[in-house]
């Protein structure tokens, strides 16, 4: 996949979990959940939904490299070279 690829499968699969979440303004390096108020729940479904979609195993002690929509790109870039 390719970093564009990554960037949509990402806003994708939170519009699936939030569909009133807006996109217009959000900033690729704030952080998602201040920037579409995701709570903790969200963002367990975001970690979820890659693991259903690509069968990532994605460890709790990277999350904080989830917080930002560059740094999901940034993490699952090398995850889904091949995907």
């Amino acid at each position: 996949m390719t970093r564009a690829e990554i960037r949509d499968l990402i806003i994708e699969i939170i519009k699936d979990i939030d569909d009133e979440a807006q996109f217009d303004d959000v900033s690729p390096d704030e952080p998602l959940r201040d920037q579409l108020d995701l709570d903790s729940m969200d963002f367990l479904d975001i970690v979820m939904e890659l693991r259903k979609r690509h069968k990532l195993q994605i460890p709790e002690e990277d999350y904080p490299q989830l917080a930002t929509l560059n740094s999901c790109v940034n993490y699952l870039e090398p995850l889904l070279h091949n995907a």
